[in-house]
């Protein structure tokens, strides 16, 4: 059988449990918070920021068996992702509107 990725997808699965797991707030986006690649995770950042606790991220252009693997595991397909206490929260379009009416505030503050 012929996959077309070399890389073991249950290892990467593993490692996105144990960071999802070891960091109460993380975004998986493409660039890094001060450098943000895209649009979309510029403003996700923007927002989480604007909350005021520190988070971690996993920069997806230089993680690609990350970037393959996640939205198979989320079952989301795009990126930035946010979550927060283990749970996905969403993308970009998610985040802004939660961070509009209040609630990225409330999610980030429950943050452990």
């Amino acid at each position: 059988m012929h996959t077309n990725h070399n890389f073991d997808e249950e290892k990467v699965i593993e490692t996105i449990k144990s960071q999802i797991a070891e960091n109460s707030i993380l975004l998986y986006m493409k660039g890094t918070p001060k450098m943000p690649q895209c649009g979309f995770s510029a403003h996700t950042v923007a927002a989480i920021q604007a909350c005021g606790k520190p988070f971690a991220f996993v920069n997806i252009l230089e993680n690609p068996e990350i970037r393959a693997t996640l939205p198979k595991y989320a079952n989301w397909p795009t990126f930035p992702q946010l979550y927060v206490n283990g749970e996905l929260i969403g993308g970009c379009d998610i985040v802004l509107e939660l961070h509009e009416n209040g609630e990225l505030q409330e999610i980030i503050d429950q943050a452990k």
